[in-house]
């Protein structure tokens, strides 16, 4: 769950077996990290822990051996944890608990093993099968506890691979990266990856040009379950996807051609062609209103969140289409693009492109960026309130009697009158009732007290009314003065 203390936690487990001279102060966007631990490696995918970013859980347990489950001390098992537990179940994946922030004076570990227990997942000191191993990501300890028990479970569980064949794996994490192009991050799951190596990930292909590890050193191979960046490939790949080494970059090529027109063909049949006016008569009988969005992002994996999660926002009055989505800077492509399906674009931590700017005031496009996944989905959300058209509600201000009629020359009748009840404000709208019957229903032009012109007449005083193009009032007429306030919103 989100801030129970993952990274804090790998945090302490890499610098506690990690070289402090080495290419310090990087910070990896691999959320994956091998660290060595009684000459053994063992490799960790860092998943964020937001309710949005479901997606990503389930492809870190799809993924891995053992599912290391992570749960504060002080808050016990949240929401998110019991969906980690349910994906790491489906996936067939074993589980070990780490019961982080032990050091905090309300941490409270028996809580957490019956909660556990109550969810079929019985401590091992209790009588069952999963480890528990208290720990604290801050103070350090228990950690080397929680390390041999992975590396025990792995050797239960016979964790083998044949790193002398042609690799495969999955991809954890891709993007475009300025200077290097489109990069995925990938973990071997099988063979060995080599600098050169013709690869094929869906319908994007290449060959190996570099291959990055955890701390930005550059490598010429990648043996079984080791996490490396790699350049060279054609396209940015869906995270997730499997990724094979081919005997050479024209198999690879034919594959991926293969596989991308499937693609096309698919969406093709799947999207029956709208025509604009189809369009327009259709939202015309629905009466729902739509916001187009593109969506663009620093990586796939966080695209991917976003986009299901701007699926998850329900409204009856608008409709939420993504029209568009794609890693990397706002380009002049998406502005076109969002332009001519009357789109907005929000980014998330990018930027844009030269030109974008002047091009999106050109064509009157809106484009937001944020680092923060829920401040992006609020903006969206106030967007389509935006569409709703205002309702108003009416308040009756006050009421004054008609008592004498007055022509004053320029300005035509007057009409003399007491306060009832309330105030008259001159700004506001105004009826004139005679016997609860509706005469007339206007705006004033002046409002007078005595001589002088006042904005608003409160309390029991006398006025002069005069209303604009209309003189048919009587002695006796109620003037009622209300005002129209907005309603808030809802979708």
């Amino acid at each position: 769950h989100v801030d129970h203390g993952k990274t804090t936690l790998l945090d302490t487990i890499r610098n506690t077996n990690v070289v402090a001279g080495e290419a310090g102060g990087i910070t990896q966007q691999i959320s994956a990290y091998q660290v060595d631990v009684a000459g053994k490696k063992i490799t960790f995918l860092d998943t964020p822990g937001h309710a949005a970013f479901s997606a990503m859980r389930a492809r870190g347990a799809r993924i891995t051996d053992i599912a290391v489950l992570i749960i504060a001390a002080d808050d016990g098992i949240m929401p998110q944890t019991e969906e980690c537990i349910k994906v790491a179940r489906q996936a067939g994946v074993q589980i070990l608990v780490a019961i982080t922030k032990c050091d905090k004076p309300t941490a409270n570990v028996d809580r957490v093993k019956q909660q556990l227990q109550k969810r079929g997942l019985t401590p091992e000191d209790w009588g069952g099968d999963i480890i528990c191993c208290p720990v604290s990501g801050v103070t350090g300890e228990g950690v080397d506890s929680l390390l041999e028990n992975i590396l025990v479970q792995a050797e239960v569980l016979e964790l083998q691979a044949n790193p002398n064949r042609r690799a495969n794996g999955y991809v954890i994490e891709s993007e475009l990266q300025q200077g290097l192009g489109p990069c995925a991050t990938l973990l071997v799951e099988g063979g060995t990856l080599k600098v050169g190596d013709a690869i094929l990930i869906g319908e994007h292909f290449g060959k190996v040009r570099a291959l990055i590890d955890d701390r930005g050193r550059r490598i010429k191979e990648a043996p079984p379950s080791t996490p490396v960046k790699c350049t060279g490939l054609s396209g940015v790949p869906e995270a997730g996807a499997e990724f094979r080494v081919m005997l050479d970059e024209k198999r690879a090529r034919t594959l991926a051609e293969e596989t991308a027109r499937e693609r096309k063909e698919e969406e093709l049949s799947s999207s029956k062609a709208t025509t604009l006016d189809a369009l327009m008569s259709r939202m015309a009988a629905e009466g729902r209103r739509e916001l187009n969005v593109i969506v663009k992002s620093d990586t796939q994996g966080s695209l991917e969140a976003i986009v299901e999660a701007l699926g998850q926002i329900k409204s009856e009055k608008v409709g939420l289409n993504v029209i568009g989505t794609g890693t990397g800077n706002v380009s002049l492509t998406d502005v076109k693009k969002a332009a001519a399906g009357k789109a907005i674009i929000v980014g998330f931590d990018i930027s844009n492109d030269s030109g974008v700017q002047s091009q999106a005031r050109h064509d009157g496009v809106r484009i937001a960026s944020f680092r923060i996944i829920y401040e992006l989905l609020d903006y969206v959300k106030q967007c389509m309130l935006d569409l709703i058209p205002a309702e108003f509600k009416e308040v009756v201000l006050g009421h004054a009697e008609i008592k004498a009629i007055y022509d004053i020359g320029k300005l035509g009748k007057i009409a003399g009158s007491q306060m009832l009840d309330g105030r008259l404000v001159a700004k506001e709208k105004y009826r004139i009732l005679r016997k609860g019957e509706k005469v007339w229903d206007g705006k004033v032009q002046t409002l007078r007290h005595f001589k002088d012109e006042v904005k608003e007449v409160t309390g029991q005083q006398e006025c002069g009314v005069c209303f604009a193009n209309f003189e048919g009032f009587q002695t006796g007429d109620i003037i009622e003065c209300y005002a129209l306030e907005e309603l808030p919103r809802s979708l």
